[in-house]
Formats: C-alpha cells, sequence, structure tokens
C-alpha cells in the first residue's frame, strides 16, 4: 500500500499516524515544506521517502510531489493531512489521482461548507441553528436577525476554528458588520445558541461503523477563547452522555465518514430556545473528517490507555481497530494559563500537588498560543469532580 502523508510534522505529534503505518508494513510517503534535516529524527525513522516542496500553499509544487511519488512507486492508495485547512485540497488531489479512499472534490463541501452541513444534520433528525448566507443587502441580514433575534453568530461558510467569526448584538453593530467585511469571503450568519459545547469524537471504518468514539466538554467556547482571551479548558468524558453519543452516531451515518477520524460539535441548549428546542436538546455545529485539534489525540491515549493513532493505522490496513474497547478508566483535561493573567498557585506547586496526575504540560508556540494559551498542562482522572478542582484550582486567577 502507497500512502501519501501531507505535513506529517505539524502538529508535531502527527508523525505518530506514520508509525502506525509503518508498523503495519504501509510505504509512507511524506510531502512537506520543512527541510528533511530539520524533521524530527521520530519522523524521519517512520516514513519511506520524504518530498520537500517549498510551500505547501503552492498546489503545482505538491501536484508535481505525488506525480513523482506515483512515477516510482505506481498507484497511490491513500492520501491524507488529517488537517482542516487542507481538506479542500486534499480532496482535489484524490480527484487528480483516482484516489479512491478518501472524499472527492465531488463530495467535500458537506464537510468543509458550514450551510452544506446543516442538510446532512437534518437528515440525521438532529437539530441545528437556523442560518442565512450573507448576502452584500443589509436588509437581508435584517430580516433574518428579525425571524431568530440577537444575537447572531458571522463566520465564514468555509473557515477553520474561530478565524473572522464575530458576534453581533444589535442594529448597529449589524450595520457595522455590512459595512467593514471582506466582501471577497462567503460567510454563514446563525442564530446564537446558548449551549455548552460538546465534542463527539472517533474513527469509523469503511461501512461508517464505529471503531472508536469518546467525547469532550468545552466550557469555554473557543470563540471567546480566540477573541477575548481566556484560559483555556477542556476535558474528556469516561461515559459518553446517551443522547449525545446517539446525535453522534446518527451524525456520522449521515456524513460522508467512511474510513475516517471524525470530529462532531454540538451544543447542549442551557435554556430554551424558541424556533430551535429545549434546554438540556442536544443541537448539531459542525463536522469535521479529521482528528480534533491541539493535543486531543494525545488525551484519548491518556484517557483509554491505548494508541489512537495506531488504531487509525488500523483502520487504514485492515478496516477495524485492534484494541481494548473497554479501558476507560479515566477523564482527560486540558488547561492552559496566559501570560497576561496573574494567577493564585505557583506552576511549581501546581505541578507538585498533582505530579500523579499530570502527563504531559508544554509551554506552547506563540503561533498556536491564541487558541492553546501559553502554559499548558494535562491530567488525568478517575472521577470528573477531580477533573474540574483540578481546573479551578490550576486557573484560579488572583
Amino acid at each position: 500500500m502507497n500512502f501519501v502523508f501531507i505535513s506529517p510534522n505539524f502538529p508535531k505529534s502527527y508523525w505518530n499516524f506514520c508509525r502506525g503505518l509503518k508498523n503495519n508494513g504501509v510505504n509512507t510517503l511524506a510531502i512537506g515544506d520543512e527541510k528533511y534535516d530539520d524533521l524530527s529524527t521520530e519522523l524521519k525513522s517512520v516514513i519511506n521517502e520524504y518530498y520537500k516542496v517549498s510551500s505547501l500553499e503552492n498546489y503545482d509544487e505538491v501536484y508535481r510531489a505525488c506525480a513523482y511519488f506515483a512515477f516510482k512507486y505506481g498507484h497511490i492508495d491513500w492520501l491524507e493531512s488529517n488537517n482542516e485547512y487542507w481538506l479542500l485540497r486534499d480532496a482535489k488531489l484524490r480527484t487528480e489521482f483516482n484516489i479512491n479512499t478518501g472524499l472527492k472534490e465531488d463530495k467535500i463541501g458537506g464537510i468543509k461548507y458550514k450551510s452544506q452541513m446543516k442538510e446532512f444534520y437534518k437528515n440525521a433528525g438532529v437539530l441545528t441553528a437556523r442560518y442565512h448566507i450573507v448576502t452584500p443587502n443589509y436588509e437581508d441580514g435584517k430580516r433574518f436577525t428579525d425571524e431568530a433575534g440577537y444575537p447572531v453568530v458571522v463566520k465564514p461558510n468555509n473557515g477553520v476554528g474561530a478565524a473572522a467569526t464575530y458576534r453581533l448584538s444589535n442594529d448597529e453593530e449589524l450595520q457595522y458588520f455590512y459595512a467593514t467585511h471582506d466582501k471577497s469571503v462567503e460567510y454563514i450568519m446563525e442564530e446564537f445558541i446558548n449551549g455548552e459545547l460538546l465534542s463527539y469524537d472517533g474513527i469509523a471504518d469503511s461501512k461508517k461503523d464505529i471503531i472508536f468514539e469518546t467525547a469532550h466538554a468545552y466550557p469555554i467556547p473557543i470563540m471567546d477563547v480566540v477573541n477575548e482571551h481566556k484560559d483555556v479548558m477542556y476535558y474528556s468524558f469516561r461515559e459518553i452522555p446517551e443522547d449525545l453519543k446517539n446525535a453522534g452516531r446518527k451524525t456520522v451515518k449521515s456524513f460522508d465518514t467512511n474510513s475516517r477520524f471524525f470530529h462532531c460539535e454540538f451544543f447542549r441548549l442551557l435554556e430554551d430556545k424558541p424556533g430551535l428546542g429545549n434546554k438540556g436538546d442536544i443541537v448539531g455545529l459542525e463536522v469535521n473528517m479529521r482528528p480534533p485539534g491541539g493535543y486531543t489525540p494525545d488525551m484519548m491515549n491518556f484517557a483509554n490507555n491505548i494508541d489512537v493513532y495506531q488504531i487509525w493505522a488500523n483502520m487504514v490496513v485492515f478496516d477495524e481497530g485492534r484494541f481494548d474497547k473497554n479501558s476507560r478508566p479515566y477523564h482527560c483535561v486540558y488547561a492552559a494559563r496566559r501570560d497576561e493573567h496573574n494567577y493564585v498557585y505557583p506552576y511549581n506547586e501546581i505541578k507538585e500537588r498533582y505530579k500523579n496526575n499530570i502527563v504531559m504540560e508544554e509551554r506552547m508556540p506563540e503561533v498556536l498560543s491564541g487558541a492553546m494559551g501559553n502554559s499548558m498542562i494535562t491530567a488525568r482522572f478517575e472521577s470528573l469532580d477531580e477533573c474540574l478542582e483540578f481546573i479551578d484550582t490550576y486557573l484560579k486567577k488572583c
């Protein structure tokens, strides 16, 4: 099997996907824009060949890299980046090289454009927020806010993370958005949902049957983390809430999740929302056909005593996970401080107090600090109460 992995050096833990492939005897071929000598020793040890391009943004260069691999090794069986930023480009390459193990250009819209996701949620029987595609006409937006009410959330229809996301609370802010937003970008306007952000994450086989599943809670929405520089915190569930599991499984069946890592986001309503649902209802937000961001795959490993990178590679080669599905001993939490805030407990005191729970700590690179904080600790606990107590202690401000 010839597998082309694009940008296996970023995020830095992604070399583990190549490790899993190598363990399964896959001819793993990598494309990246970093010099070979600058790649980690671990990554270099698990790839068969590396093709450096001057920029991964240059499609022609990446295309030529794939053509070189196809000429040298034969037909490319798989091509992945496992990165939301490159999903459209991955689909185009699969189309041009007739790679049938992932989404091609004719199917990618359903997981890349937020407006198209709505129909998949509808087909799954999952509630989803009302929306409006922004036009040049202010009155169109005003009609939507008259129907849905303020606030509304506006973001690129094809976007990554919380980039260029706005919360508009009145007519004045709506008018300002229409006067100043980037007219070259298609935006989607959605009713604001007062809800707890949850995710249903895992790996599906070629028939969309679940190989591995887990779930996470995000007490502070990513939009507030990025735009308001709030602390970062989220944690995994030992046991997935049944209503979230049901909504997640139906969503996976509705979308094109064949042989995919998936990251499905939902809200649990914190209050009744006329025209949408009742307090406690699960509402679909968006779906991504890639691993959840940051160190979440590593958190899956720490929480469940598994190797999710190998499970994914087993899905690729064997269409099954080959792991202990009953192993769920911990909640795992990611919490990160920001340099601009002052905290009650010194960092070294936190490390000493939770030395038996901490599984990873790191000073985050500046380029990632907006969404991931500055000083992060990942820890695991047997009970949710212990997990939440750690969050309160580590992030308690002066």
